[in-house]
């Protein structure tokens, strides 16, 4: 960070492509790199003027990162796709050469390895219980899912790949429900992939993000137990589209996928 005089700063600033191997694709994130916290307003504005689903801040503090997230509307408790792009961040541009990344954050400690321009996300391992769909969300859906369960998000898992494409949700009921940092998932088996999704966040500015790293902490633990098997590939059927590979590993989830660069610039503020 650059302070030219008391009342103007001049801060970093880096947009990613996250879960993606191509520009335009994935999920965009803003990645802002502090030497020191601001006001959490100050943050927050930021956040609304960069328009994506998410703006990472960190802090270094030698043996952990301080990492923080936030949508234009308020700070996120676990954000993935922002994660892997500070990662990248880090990595391609800022010379970082600790492996693993080492992360502090609302949700604990979180930690990032990369091989062969794969990140791998160490997150932790959200198990989904059977939970009755509130009737605003009910009404908010197009088509009705098979079985519900929830975690901080709800889990709404459907027949096929294509009632997850052609799910249609209503905003007017959607917003009535509030979930906090929460959102409702969509997920279905794939047809090219173990399973598809999509991830809506009630009474955001942006309704559908496009890839949600944090959804497969729910989202891994539910098709590991249905498929019988550890290791899955995971497709986000967003308009932008975007791959993920998830593991079981004990208690956690590791979730991988590759990040491309869309911009370097400035913040003047």
């Amino acid at each position: 960070m650059e302070i030219d005089n008391p009342f103007f700063m001049k801060l970093p600033l880096f947009q990613i492509d996250a879960f993606t191997d191509q520009l335009f694709a994935g999920n965009p994130a803003c990645v802002v790199p502090l030497k020191e916290w601001l006001p959490d307003d100050l943050l927050l504005q930021i956040a609304q003027e960069n328009a994506v689903a998410e703006t990472a801040y960190f802090v270094d503090h030698g043996e952990a990162i301080h990492l923080r997230w936030f949508t234009p509307d308020l700070e996120m408790d676990l954000c993935g796709h922002a994660t892997l792009a500070t990662a990248h961040c880090l990595i391609t541009h800022l010379g970082y050469t600790q492996h693993p990344l080492k992360f502090h954050s609302l949700s604990g400690p979180l930690e990032v390895s990369v091989h062969d321009e794969f990140y791998t996300l160490n997150f932790p391992l959200w198990e989904p219980l059977p939970e009755k769909l509130p009737e605003n969300i009910s009404k908010a859906l197009s088509i009705q899912p098979k079985e519900v369960y929830k975690t901080r998000d709800f889990l709404l898992v459907y027949e096929s790949q294509s009632e997850i494409e052609a799910l249609h949700v209503d905003r007017l009921w959607f917003d009535r429900e509030n979930l906090g940092t929460g959102g409702v998932i969509v997920t279905a088996p794939g047809q090219q992939s173990d399973f598809v999704s999509r991830f809506f966040t009630p009474g955001a500015t942006i309704l559908e993000d496009p890839v949600t790293g944090s959804a497969h902490c729910t989202l891994t633990p539910y098709w590991a137990k249905r498929l019988g098997k550890t290791s899955l590939k995971a497709m986000q059927l967003s308009a932008r589209k975007g791959t993920l590979l998830c593991k079981i590993h004990g208690e956690r989830v590791q979730i991988s996928g590759q990040a491309k660069t869309y911009l370097e610039g400035w913040i003047n503020c």
